[in-house]
Formats: structure tokens, sequence, C-alpha cells
């Protein structure tokens, strides 16, 4: 086990926070983004900026923090810690729990959620080190993921063949793919057709439109985010918004209308977008949310319909080990999962009318 020491970051790191996230051991994930942590600060996070350091490598971490009455701090680690592979956790778990001692930060419990790829041995090691599995929050903890590294040509070939046939014939029939203005009359555009997939293709909430207004805006801003239409009789008809951080490309968020004629100009967004960001350096994009890989012919799953049109790219689903939690006082982490964790979720709802992760 390599041991670590944790850290919170300097003003001049927080200041060059995502050059140093994207080249941590993993490269880096969106969610620990500097336009990230501006969203959850203005919907209900406090954000704090986490170091982790070995003899050879240093890895930054978002951590969002609320804090409850009795309880004391909650500490969520989105899409983190990153990295280099699922045996280094053991020595951040060591290392969160001396930091949160020594600096008195009465933190009871600390949610992680490392890219790590799902396996037995994983599961091993993670258990191993103490902590206790929770339920999956991210949409992307299974997803279908595409190397963009070979030419055109190739990648096209590489493609499964029901979205290779789709994109070429959208291309044959002239659908065309627009990078859009970030403007309010387009935001609203998208988000109606988020809305519109979501309640035909799964059961997923979407979040309220000030949180995703939000969230465009902070990564168009900083030249790491994209809005992309296809146009029918001279109305958005397909839309998306792709991130592009570090060497990852992924697929945020997409909608379409439900009647259309243009076939394939869904397919040839997505293709459009996997070009322009391997333009910009990226090597891998992901769908961003698939059912796990053993549930994808399961018609019940609330992702099932957007797993089928986001395998028709990638021939294969990637499951990562998701969420687990780090207890480090295991009376109050008892009356959390008890009760504490559901009432307040009720209550933050009830109160904003948001989402509580």
């Amino acid at each position: 086990m390599r041991e670590f020491t944790a850290r919170f970051a300097t003003a001049e790191e927080i200041a060059n926070w995502d050059e140093h996230v994207i080249a941590n051991p993993n490269g880096g994930n969106l969610l620990q983004s500097e336009a990230f942590a501006e969203v959850k600060q203005q919907f209900g996070w406090k954000v704090l900026h986490l170091v982790y350091e070995t003899a050879d490598d240093t890895s930054y971490n978002l951590v969002l923090e609320k804090t409850f009455p009795v309880l004391g701090r909650f500490w969520y680690i989105i899409k983190g810690p990153d990295v280099a592979t699922v045996d280094d956790i053991p020595g951040i778990v060591k290392a969160n729990k001396e930091f949160v001692s020594r600096s008195r930060l009465n933190v009871f419990a600390i949610k992680i959620e490392p890219d790590i790829v799902l396996s037995d041995e994983a599961h091993r090691v993670l258990e191993g080190a103490g902590l206790v599995k929770t339920p999956n929050l991210q949409p992307n903890d299974s997803t279908a993921l595409l190397d963009i590294t070979p030419d055109e040509n190739q990648l096209l070939r590489n493609l499964h063949s029901r979205g290779r046939n789709a994109i070429r014939r959208a291309i044959r029939e002239g659908v065309q793919v627009h990078n859009v203005d970030p403007t309010e009359e387009n935001f609203k555009a998208m988000y109606a057709l988020m809305t519109n997939t979501v309640e035909a293709k799964s059961q997923v909430r979407v979040r309220e439109y000030d949180y995703y207004q939000q969230f465009w805006t902070n990564f168009i801003k900083r030249g790491q985010g994209r809005l992309m239409f296809v146009y029918e009789n001279g109305v958005p008809s397909v839309g998306a918004f792709v991130i592009n951080y570090g060497r990852k490309g992924t697929y945020k968020d997409g909608g379409s209308l439900q009647k259309r004629s243009q076939y394939g100009d869904s397919h040839l967004v997505q293709w459009t977008a996997i070009n322009q960001l391997k333009e910009l350096g990226c090597t891998e994009y992901d769908f961003c949310g698939t059912p796990p890989s053993d549930k994808l012919k399961d018609t019940s799953n609330p992702f099932h319909g957007l797993g089928l049109f986001k395998t028709s790219f990638s021939k294969t689903v990637t499951d990562f080990v998701g969420c687990y939690d780090h207890v480090l006082s295991p009376l109050k982490y008892k009356a959390w999962t008890l009760a504490g964790e559901r009432i307040a979720r009720q209550l933050y709802t009830r109160r904003t009318g948001r989402q509580f992760y």
C-alpha cells in the first residue's frame, strides 16, 4: 500500500485548478472541474479543494460538503478520488482519517466515487479498506466509452454497424449539424429536447432549468463545452451538449423530438462531436450513462432506451465501482443511514425543489 498525505489546496493551486486536475493519475473528471465546482456552490454545497500526495504522485480532488446539526460534516468526493489503481484507495482512506482527525474537521463520513472499473478484485480492495457500498449516484457509473484515437476512416469502421450505417445515411441525405451560440433561446430549446427525450425513453428525473443553464454557461465560457443542434422545419430537432476536459470528451446532455423525418440525425450529431473533440486533443469519448453491462436487455431499466442508442457506437459497456462510504464516526453514521440521510434529502427537496445530490 502506498502512503498518502492529505491537505487542502493552496490559493495558487485553486487558481490553476483545472491544470492540476487534468494532470491527475487518471486524467481527472469534468465533475472535478472548476466549472462544476462553481455550479455546486450555487446549488447547496460548500466546495473544498483536497490534495493527496505520495512520493511520486499528486491528486487534486473536489470535495462537496454539507453540515448537519448534531452529526457534523458530510463529504462527497464526487467522481474521485482520482488514483492510478484501486490499490491506492487504502492509502487514501488512511490519509483522509488522519487529516480529518489532525485538523479537527468534524467529518462523520466521506462518500467516495472513484473511476475504477468494477471487478471482484476492486470490490475486495475497497471492502478490505473498511468502505461501505452505497447506491450509485452518477448516470455514468455504467457507460459506453469509445477510443477516438484512430483516424477518421478506421474510427468509423470501429463503430457498431447500427451506428455506422445511420451516420452514413444521414451524410448521404444531407443532414446538417450546427454549433450554436449559448443564448437563452438555444438553452431553453435544448432543455425542452432533453425533457422530451427523458419522458419518452427513461424514468430519470431532469434537474431544473436553472441548473443546466448554469452548468452549460460555466463550461462554455471556459472553452470546455459546446452546444450542437440539428434543425428540422426551422426548429431544433436534435440537441447535444458535449464537453472537452483534458483528454476526455463527454456527451453530457442530449435530447430530440420523438417525431422527425431525418434518419440518422442523432447519430450524426455524435459523430460530429466526436471528431470536433478529437481535434481538441481528446482521446476518449464518454456517452455518459447506460444500464449496467448485465442489464442491457432489461427493458425496465430507466436507461434502457438511451442505452440502445449509445451502444450503437461502442460495442461494450464499462461498469465502474460507484459509491462507497468511509465511516469516520460509526454512531453518527448509523443515525445517518437509519434516518438522517432520508430526512435531509426530503427536507432539502421540499425547501428548494432541487435534488439533494
